[in-house]
């Protein structure tokens, strides 16, 4: 099969990219372009990172790069990585390899220069894709056929790669979240439901950085089913889920054009009362940002039914834009409303319609008054402010201002 080029793709030329080429393809040592770029790029999806792959062992990749005025930083020297930094940029170089020794999580390898070798211990056959410095595409192992059918398949015995990390079991789920098309490659569904528990012995960030991926990936619905029907998904979550209410959040996003958010989506998948917060929090180490979505979800604030136009906007102002809609797919999704409501609609797209007005005074205005620095001014400010909410968020300056110095002399 003839592989299309990547030489033209704007990656590819970015002078970045060219620099390595440029630095490491010296001294006998070869390099390419390996994994994830040179998938997308065909693709033609977005190319986040360019990573490399070379012949050139660690200490020589550092040496040629400091030779061309690069920064070489030794991030992973024992797996063969090493950082080549340039115009700010950081480029993974990690030497050709073959595993020696693996115990589920880590590895032990051997440096080689065959790069059929390097390849067959990658993952799948999509991700062993590598392409040279002049932009030819180099496919030892049919990865861009399978890349083309939507086909997420292993390497070699599925069940030997798993062994060697058991990430790869969320992986291959996540790989055809994005990437796949059709029914999933029944071996490796297979492999994955025999091995599964080697999940148990894995990191919280090593799975949670899988599955918020594949929470958002454009058939996540379909593959958190999938989770479920074959027993994976209560290990992972470490509860039942809620699988009902994922698939209506998934189909009220679809409906409304709202970006997936990972966070808002393992909320309705497992969580049920307050204290799975902390649970969930602990089990997959969520940052205080995605801590605080979840944290909505059984907030006291909650909206109860879909709100009509004054109150969307008490709620909006209180909220804000992002908060608010959280909040609204997450009680349209709980209410079991269709996806194309009319009611629910009008609430989500309220923040594209008004935008909230900042409360005119300021704590130095009552202040001004005479009264002193305190929790008195707090409490006028909340009173002048909840009847300028109830006014429609209406009221001129001069006006609060002497309903401001009525609360301070009641």
């Amino acid at each position: 099969m003839s592989l299309p080029s990547v030489k033209d793709a704007p990656w590819f030329k970015a002078p970045a990219t060219q620099a390595v080429f440029a630095a490491l393809n010296k001294d006998g040592a070869e390099t390419r372009i390996v994994g994830g770029a040179v998938r997308n790029g065909l693709m033609g999806l977005n190319v986040a990172e360019v990573d490399f792959a070379s012949t050139a062992e660690p200490e020589q990749v550092v040496k040629l790069a400091e030779a061309a005025g690069l920064k070489a930083v030794p991030t992973g020297l024992e797996h063969g990585t090493v950082t080549v930094v340039t115009d700010g940029v950081g480029h993974e170089v990690t030497t050709l390899r073959e595993d020696v020794e693996t115990d589920g999580r880590h590895a032990t390898v051997r440096f080689t220069t065959d790069w059929a070798a390097d390849a067959s211990r990658r993952d799948f056959t999509l991700n062993a894709l590598y392409a040279d410095a002049d932009g030819t595409v180099h496919d030892p192992l049919g990865g861009y056929e399978d890349l083309e059918a939507g086909r997420i398949r292993f390497i070699g015995d599925p069940a030997a790669r798993i062994a060697e990390d058991y990430l790869r079991i969320l992986r291959f789920f996540r790989f055809f979240a994005i990437y796949g098309k059709g029914t999933i490659d029944a071996d490796g569904l297979s492999a994955c439901v025999r091995l599964r528990d080697g999940l148990d012995g894995l990191s919280a960030e090593r799975v949670w950085g899988e599955m918020k991926r594949l929470l958002v990936a454009p058939r996540a619905k379909e593959v958190v089913g999938l989770l479920y029907d074959y027993g994976l998904l209560p290990q992972i979550l470490g509860s039942a889920p809620r699988l009902p209410q994922f698939d209506r959040l998934a189909e009220i996003e679809a409906v409304v054009g709202a970006a997936p958010n990972a966070a808002l989506r393992l909320a309705a998948l497992a969580v049920y009362v307050e204290d799975d917060l902390e649970r969930l929090t602990e089990r997959f180490r969520l940052s205080n940002a995605e801590s605080a979505v979840l944290e909505e979800v059984v907030d006291v604030l909650q909206i109860e039914k879909a709100p009509d136009e004054a109150t969307g906007k008490h709620l909006l102002y209180r909220l804000g834009p992002d908060s608010y809609r959280r909040r609204v797919l997450t009680t349209w999704m709980e209410e079991g409303a269709a996806p194309d409501d009319d009611a629910w609609t009008a609430a989500y797209e309220l923040p594209d319609r008004w935008q909230a007005p900042e409360f005119p005074l300021k704590g130095e205005d009552v202040m001004a008054m005479g009264v002193p620095s305190g929790p008195q001014v707090g409490r006028i400010l909340r009173v002048v402010e909840r009847t300028w909410i109830e006014a429609g968020f209406e009221g001129e300056r001069e006006v609060l201002l002497k309903q401001a110095e009525a609360a301070s002399k009641a």
